[in-house]
């Protein structure tokens, strides 16, 4: 308790420090650049919460430089839970991956989901597309079938998460802006109808194998460094 009540008049969960716009980013490509254009053609359509509060705050591109495959790393404001704990990453990172053909049309998509890396076969599906989570921001392969997420990460548990953690929600609020809770149906819940372009929230994209550096240009230090990219066996290297 003496630990909470230090917390409560100190505020001590931890801030945000993203560096401002622009920034020098290692291994940036130019705009006009071709591999930055098909990086921008591929960036995914993510379709969000109705009542996603934490905005978007970064967006980086990362394309593989010898295989068929763009990382794009996502930096929101916060995570709904455990933004009070002193010493935690205080911005959220998910990462969602697009693979693509000699035609550079998307074949496969994987996404970052609280530890896990779910995969989909997206060939002949169009613009890849993301649903995200309220609050904690896993990233869904669009019309994913909830019952093949991984156990103890479905949907529902999530949900239930959110009324069970109530008051680790409202600790957060304590210490920065944020929700109060979710307070609506588990349909609700599920209702992923707010459009994000991403291709128009894109900072910057790089080339770069291990992006860590390029990332933290513009993410800020410390960040959450997730895994840069999934298990690469069957991409395609790239080729004439």
């Amino acid at each position: 308790m003496a630990i909470l009540g230090l917390c409560f008049g100190s505020a001590c969960g931890p801030r945000a420090h993203i560096p401002p716009r622009p920034v020098t980013v290692p291994n940036a490509l130019d705009d006009s650049d071709s591999v930055a254009r098909l990086a921008r053609g591929l960036a995914p359509v993510l379709y969000l919460q109705r009542d996603e509060w934490f905005p978007l705050s970064r967006a980086v591109a990362v394309v593989h430089p010898s295989r068929r495959i763009i990382g794009y790393h996502l930096l929101w404001k916060d995570d709904v839970h455990g933004s009070w704990i002193p010493f935690t990453v205080p911005t959220d990172e998910e990462v969602i991956w697009v693979a693509y053909d000699s035609t550079n049309a998307p074949t496969n998509i994987w996404t970052f989901w609280h530890g896990s890396i779910l995969h989909t076969d997206w060939r002949d599906r169009g613009t890849p597309a993301i649903d995200v989570q309220w609050g904690k921001h896993g990233s869904l392969p669009h019309g994913i079938i909830e019952s093949d997420l991984p156990r103890g990460q479905k949907l529902n548990d999530f949900y239930a998460l959110a009324f069970i953690g109530l008051p680790d929600i409202l600790l957060g609020k304590l210490t920065r802006p944020g929700p109060s809770g979710f307070f609506h149906s588990y349909d609700r819940y599920r209702d992923f109808s707010r459009v994000m372009r991403l291709s128009d929230s894109l900072d910057v994209v790089v080339r770069a194998e291990d992006p860590r550096e390029s990332l933290a240009a513009v993410f800020g230090r410390p960040y959450s460094r997730k895994r840069p990219w999934p298990d690469l066996t069957g991409v395609p290297p790239l080729g004439p």
